[in-house]
């Protein structure tokens, strides 16, 4: 065999090794990286752009397997723990839901975003006569009714009067229109957490409302006066219309209504032919005690 062969096959074989090295290598690497990156854990993300002060729904968020090394710190896994929860930040498709980032139902969620622009809110207190059973819930519209003591001396009297109509509901005690639907308090440690459920919950005694500013002053005016005097009722959630403002009602409106209905005109009796003799009877209470015998 020639030198020429020799260094031939010696150079074949150097760099089959070396081939053989670079792939080995390669292999080592991959396996690390994949070692590396194969303890994964699910992170709840959002699903789509949650603007903040939001309250979170199941819909709006996803899970994805990410890599640990990439978890970020106070991340969620479950879905089910964040939703009903109030967002601090907002939050863009994709980007993990952190524990910092949300409220929970209370104090710091508020409804001051929820209040119209150049409107008020304004609570009331209600008990189950005044506020329909305690049957409204927020989101619902009421008319509020007022009865008030107007005159003074003999002239004093009571007069109940429509004072708003379709009102909006903004809050029924700590429960707000974006039907956030639990509550979570802490005991007095700080460290267990209470959770008491909204829906249902008939234990408030006041009612938020959305008013004009002259109406929330007519509001102020009667609570600081006449608290126990004002009165809901319930719309139909369909039925926007505004009626015309109906004269007070009083004791004597009421009872004058009351009797119109029962005063009626006494029929005229007609006259009737007497069958003996052909002639007119007269009325029934005027006839002689012997008409009719026909002697």
């Amino acid at each position: 065999m020639g030198n020429e062969s020799k260094n031939l096959w010696i150079s074949i074989f150097a760099g089959a090794f070396a081939a053989f090295m670079i792939y080995s290598y390669a292999q080592e690497q991959r396996k690390a990286i994949k070692e590396q990156l194969g303890a994964r854990k699910v992170v709840v993300v959002a699903k789509e752009d949650i603007p903040e002060m939001t309250t979170i729904y199941d819909s709006m968020l996803e899970t994805k397997s990410v890599p640990i090394d990439f978890v970020p710190d106070g991340f969620y896994s479950n879905v089910q723990e964040i939703v009903g929860n109030v967002s601090a930040v907002p939050f863009k498709k994709g980007q993990p839901v952190l524990r910092n980032h949300l409220y929970s139902p209370g104090a710091d969620t508020g409804i001051a975003l929820q209040v119209a622009p150049s409107k008020r809110a304004l609570a009331i207190p209600i008990d189950e006569v005044r506020g329909v059973a305690k049957l409204i819930r927020p989101g619902d519209r009421v008319d509020i009714f007022v009865a008030l003591d107007v005159g003074k001396g003999a002239n004093l009297r009571r007069e109940s009067f429509l004072l708003m109509q379709n009102v909006v509901v903004l809050a029924a005690g700590v429960s707000v229109q974006n039907n956030i639907p639990r509550l979570i308090e802490y005991d007095s440690t700080g460290k267990n957490a209470i959770q008491t459920s909204l829906t249902g919950d008939t234990k408030y005694s006041t009612i938020t409302i959305e008013a004009e500013i002259k109406e929330a002053q007519d509001l102020v005016y009667i609570l600081s006066t006449s608290p126990g005097n004002i009165y809901l009722t319930l719309r139909n959630p369909t039925d926007g219309t505004l009626k015309a403002r109906l004269p007070s009602s009083t004791a004597e409106s009421i009872l004058a209504r009351a009797t119109e209905g029962s005063t009626a005109v006494a029929p005229v009796p007609q006259p009737q032919s007497n069958p003996f003799t052909g002639g007119i009877l007269p009325p029934s209470g005027n006839r002689p005690s012997g008409t009719g015998g026909g002697r």
